[in-house]
């Protein structure tokens, strides 16, 4: 099962999908990446392979950053996740 995190601004949680194979989840995951760098705000409406009863609608101007990640076995011990360093003021 492949993961794909969804950062949005202001949120401290991120959203996430999930696909069955990685051709969807690598396909989604350009979609995102390229609707992201369009520079045009739409909206993408995105389904999850995980829990098929989960839906949701992102504003593409609000997406600050995509991960995508594998979990299981083949995943390894790592957590997928995000860092940020900020400068001390």
């Amino acid at each position: 099962m492949f993961t794909i995190d969804l950062i949005l601004k202001y949120t401290p949680m991120p959203l996430s999908v999930q696909r069955k194979d990685e051709e969807g989840a690598e396909s989604l995951y350009r979609e995102i990446c390229e609707a992201m760098n369009s520079g045009n705000p739409k909206v993408l409406e995105l389904t999850c392979e995980g829990k098929v009863e989960k839906r949701l609608s992102i504003a593409t101007s609000e997406l600050v950053a995509a991960q995508m990640s594998q979990k299981g076995p083949a995943g390894g011990d790592r957590q997928p996740g995000f860092f940020v360093a900020t400068a001390d003021s």
